[in-house]
């Protein structure tokens, strides 16, 4: 055997020791849990054996969502090296952690959603196996999916897989079909609003920034009014989505304390940056170290808003099933209060599976979809919380993930269309200088590209009109043909999540079908 090969073999045994610790730990957590379901919680008799396993599934399902959920928010972040991987991971726990436990949701509608009518289920027995069906499928689905490296909404998994085994226990008259062609447009408003929005922003970035000459005082003018902006946006999202079980206000009221933090932000960046343009350097490098600071905060932001609402809704499935067992087992009600103790399930558990499990989808996030820098990445985080308010307000259903991963989508293919096209303009350039000597062509060029959007215009306006210092015949300008197009969008990671969006709710769904099958035909005497 040769050295090679035992290199081989111990990068193997490496792998495979990572691989069995992180396994470990799972399953420490999983333990811990079914101790104090058993013995501190009180259940006794066959539903308390189930409450007992439903608990642990709750905090494998758990995990599965900081394994895959979590990596929206961290995602661009750590993609334009604002943060590295083991900051990224510690800020999002301690902060989904907190959202979860000082804003969660403390009532959860024991049918998620409305997707099963509650009357269609009414016996107690029956209920807990549709919600522990629910909570195994989902998480399985949320397994599935993180390791192929797809990240998927955890709300939706979580519907299709109540759908699926209610509609198992109580027939297809069980399902609240309204509500499920909600989610079923979601899949495309959620993704093409927040590309839109991001690409949106970034356009913004480009045309009032990086397109002028004199970038610093271009940034002096416009990144305080973006990051006060962003203060808006994101302590609107807080008090609507975030803070609603500690403070419910009306939109309005939101609004304007949010536009009281925003106009505050906005001065005291006005002040920073105006100390900081004399260090500056005029280029793009400078300029997105403008935003590194502001998108920290946005990843920690959105990590206690997804911690006040995903968990409280994932994780609902278990406290409906200890709502019924600690009623004996025999009344459903249409709401259930959610214990600390589930509430403490579904946080360290999102935070171990970031920890453990979250690098691989954070990495697909930041960087296998789309290259990303600072200014890239502050426009998904901006998308994501501006899309929720105008949908919100609107009464459209979206999912945050896929509004977070339709702007990085969208930020990739306005960046496509933007080198597309400026390589047109240069193909042009070059066609109407042939016969020119190679310093005049370059001189043309350099011009072009230090100036603005208007002077451009305006240069290939000349050029097209033919009053321009360099002149072609019309056989040459008909040169010009193909211009050279980049992909800046791995399309394979693009079909690989459309295609795990779009089966999420089915997959999950007859995921469950069958689970709810199996238990209520071991169960029948």
């Amino acid at each position: 055997m040769q050295l090679k090969d035992f290199a081989e073999i111990e990068k193997a045994t490496k792998s495979g020791r990572k691989e069995f610790f992180r396994l470990g730990l799972g399953l420490i957590f999983v333990v811990c849990i079914m101790l104090y379901a058993a013995l501190g919680i009180g259940a006794k008799g066959p539903q308390g054996i189930i409450l007992v396993m439903a608990a642990m599934i709750g905090g494998y399902m758990a995990m599965n969502i900081g394994a895959n959920d979590v990596a929206n928010n961290v995602g661009p972040a750590v993609g334009s090296r604002s943060i590295t991987m083991t900051g990224a991971i510690i800020l999002a726990a301690v902060f989904e952690v907190a959202g979860a436990l000082i804003a969660g949701g403390d009532v959860v509608s024991t049918i998620r959603g409305g997707i099963i009518k509650p009357e269609a289920i009414a016996d107690g027995s029956r209920f807990i196996w549709v919600m522990t069906s629910a909570l195994l499928a989902g998480a399985l689905w949320l397994n599935f999916a993180t390791a192929i490296g797809a990240p998927v909404s955890t709300t939706h998994s979580i519907v299709g897989a109540v759908l699926g085994a209610g509609v198992m226990a109580g027939g297809l008259d069980a399902a609240n079909w309204g509500t499920m062609s909600g989610i079923v447009a979601s899949w495309v408003i959620s993704p093409v609003l927040g590309g839109l929005v991001a690409a949106g922003f970034l356009l913004w970035i480009k045309r009032a920034i990086t397109y002028k000459p004199d970038m610093v005082g271009a940034a002096q003018r416009t990144v305080p009014l973006l990051i006060g902006l962003m203060a808006f946006a994101f302590a609107t999202y807080l008090i609507l989505k975030g803070l609603n079980k500690v403070w419910k206000t009306d939109f309005l009221t939101a609004s304007l304390v949010g536009l009281a933090i925003g106009v505050l932000t906005w001065a005291l960046m006005s002040a920073s940056i105006r100390r900081r343009a004399p260090t500056l350097s005029n280029d793009k490098a400078s300029i997105n170290a403008l935003f590194t600071l502001p998108l920290i905060c946005a990843a920690a932001l959105l990590s206690f808003a997804h911690g006040a609402n995903d968990v409280a809704n994932a994780i609902g499935p278990l406290a409906a099933i200890t709502d019924v067992v600690l009623n004996s087992g025999h009344q459903v009600s249409d709401s259930a209060g959610i214990p600390l103790w589930v509430m403490m399930v579904g946080a360290l558990g999102i935070a171990l599976g970031l920890a453990l499990y979250g690098p691989k989808l954070i990495r697909t996030v930041g960087g296998e979809i789309t290259e990303l820098d600072q200014m890239r990445a502050f426009s998904i985080a901006m998308s994501a919380a501006v899309t929720v308010i105008i949908a919100s307000q609107m009464g459209l259903p979206v999912s945050s993930t896929h509004i977070a991963l339709g702007g990085v989508f969208g930020v990739g293919f306005l960046r496509e269309f933007i080198k597309t096209n400026y390589s047109q303009m240069i193909e042009e350039i070059k066609s109407h200088h042939l016969g020119d000597d190679k310093e005049t062509v370059a001189r043309y060029l350099n011009d072009f590209a230090k100036a603005d959007i208007k002077q451009k215009r305006i240069m290939l306006e000349q050029l097209k009109a033919k009053t321009a210092e360099a002149q072609l015949t019309k056989s040459e300008r008909k040169q010009m043909r193909k211009v050279y197009r980049q992909e800046l969008v791995k399309r394979s990671a693009v079909f690989k999540i459309a295609a795990a969006w779009i089966i999420t709710v089915p997959a999950s769904a007859l995921m469950a079908a069958g689970i709810y099958w199996v238990m209520a035909t071991v169960a029948q005497p």
